[in-house]
């Protein structure tokens, strides 16, 4: 084998060889991921407005009957007995509805006091809306390391203990459109 072509077809057959496997060696090599070595998490202060409730114990009145009718019949009888009592002969008819008519106000009135004093007690809801500061988490500050070097990054899902890595780049998926173009 002394024909230099043949030596030298052998020598860069080699030579190319082995710089694939170089090449080869570089692209296996390269790290499926990165290790997640500290995760802060980015918190927002909002404010959450909720209803709160609770049962309390209120007096109302009773319903009352506007007209007051029952006293004002009941008072307009018995005024009417009591002044047919005081009239005699043709005054009699004449002090009947005197004592009718008297009744009827004093029973009306007698009844206004009374439904005034007529209450009852009962549960009642009352709600009303309150407003709660809360903090939010909104994303996560990740400091990582890939190929012995650390980086920082923010992600918007917690991103467990390793991110991936396609082509030496980490592999977010999760960024908003607004920070994928800016």
């Amino acid at each position: 084998m002394e024909n230099p072509l043949i030596v030298g077809a052998l020598l860069v057959t080699g030579a190319i060889a082995s710089i694939g496997a170089v090449g080869g060696y570089v692209v296996a090599s390269r790290p499926e991921y990165a290790q997640v070595v500290r995760v802060d998490p980015v918190r927002k202060a909002v404010t959450v407005q909720e209803q709160e409730c609770r049962d309390v114990q209120v007096t109302k009145k009773k319903p009352k009957d506007g007209n007051r009718i029952a006293g004002k019949v009941i008072g307009g009888m018995v005024g009417g007995v009591i002044g047919h009592q005081f009239g005699s002969g043709s005054g009699n008819t004449a002090a009947t509805i005197a004592g009718a008519a008297g009744g009827a106000l004093a029973g009306n009135q007698i009844q206004k006091k009374m439904q005034e004093k007529n209450t009852v007690a009962a549960g009642e809801r009352q709600c009303r809306l309150v407003n709660r500061a809360e903090q939010q988490i909104i994303a996560y500050d990740v400091r990582y390391r890939l190929d012995g070097q650390l980086g920082t990054v923010r992600m918007y899902h917690e991103p467990g203990r390793r991110i991936p890595v396609k082509e030496g780049r980490l592999v977010l998926s999760d960024e908003p459109e607004a920070e994928k173009k800016g």
